[in-house]
Parts: structure tokens; C-alpha cells; sequence
């Protein structure tokens, strides 16, 4: 019998999706420890941007804490709480932010898909960036939540927005066999 190599969550190489991520942020849970937000006052894109990238970081380094502290209790060695820290913040210094994290511009790509979804809106609040102190012409910092339509999504739309938004294109990255 043929075994489904696909991952259940996230993607392959990632415990968690992006899309996933945004939804839960953007509706004030606080995914895998990030920040809650106020789900009505939302969000600026950077900002979600950061804690997907410092949440996913986190969550690669406490899987590989968590196989060694294993390892280690099957050899029968004793770990303390202590250890078992230290262990975590190692890992956490060696997680390759370019493995582990999706680039700011690919951010907006996919954040721009979700809007076009309809998924997100402006909720009308901006803020000056540090960014303007020098440069006046930056644009602000604007903030984003959720729409009816982005709360009442499946999790299947969520998982690849690009397909929801050309369903015409969905399937051609699909073997012709399935």
C-alpha cells in the first residue's frame, strides 16, 4: 500500500504555513507563543512578517531540543530543566534564518494574494516608520486584519491562497496520474 508523503501542517521543511500563521496571528490567537494581537486593530505587514520568521525559528529549534533531550533520556541521562534550556537556546542560535525564514519580498507577495482574496483589510491605522525619520517619502505603516471572508475560509484555501485565487491553475503542479 502507498503511503501519502504529504506533511498534514505547514509544508515540507516548515512545522507550520504561512498562510496558516497569518490567519491566526490576524485573529488574535498568538500562534505556536507569538505576540496576541487586538484582532479589530490588526496589524502592520512588517510586523507579522517578523513574528512568522521569530516563530517559525523558535519552533524548528524546540523540534531539534526536543529529539536530543529524547535521545538523551532513551541513553537514560538525566536532564534537567536547566539543560534542557540550554540545549534550546543552542539550537536556537543555530537555526539558518535563510532555512528557516521567507524573504520580506515573498512576504508581500503572498500578503498581496490575501488581499486580492479579500482575506485581509486596511483597518484604516497608520503609523510613521523609523524608516521616515530619514527618509520622509517612506510610506507609513499600515495595519491589516482579518474580513469575514478570510475568518469563514476553509483550512485548504488557507493553505495555498494562490490556488483559491486561479483554481484554473490550481492542479498543473499536480501529477496527471492522481
Amino acid at each position: 500500500m502507498a503511503e501519502s508523503l504529504r506533511p498534514a501542517r505547514g509544508g515540507f521543511l516548515r512545522p507550520f504555513g504561512c498562510g496558516w500563521f497569518i490567519r491566526e496571528y490576524l485573529a488574535g490567537v498568538g500562534p505556536e507563543g507569538s505576540t496576541k494581537i487586538d484582532p479589530a486593530r490588526g496589524a502592520p505587514q512588517v510586523d507579522i512578517a517578523f513574528e512568522y520568521k521569530e516563530t517559525l525559528a523558535k519552533v524548528v529549534a524546540r523540534e531539534r531540543a526536543e529529539r536530543i533531550i529524547s535521545d538523551k533520556v532513551v541513553k537514560k541521562i538525566n536532564v534537567s530543566e536547566e539543560d534542557a534550556e540550554e540545549i534550546y537556546q543552542r539550537e536556537l542560535k543555530k537555526v539558518s534564518r535563510k532555512f528557516t525564514h521567507v524573504r520580506y519580498h515573498s512576504f508581500l507577495m503572498y500578503f498581496g494574494v490575501l488581499k486580492r482574496l479579500g482575506w485581509v483589510e486596511v483597518t484604516g491605522i497608520n503609523e510613521s516608520s523609523s524608516f521616515q525619520d530619514n527618509y520622509s517619502n517612506a510610506p507609513s505603516r499600515v495595519y491589516y486584519r482579518l474580513t469575514e471572508a478570510g475568518k469563514a475560509a476553509a483550512d485548504e484555501l488557507w493553505s495555498n491562497p494562490l490556488f483559491t485565487l486561479y483554481p484554473e491553475n490550481g492542479a498543473n503542479h499536480k501529477k496527471k496520474s492522481e
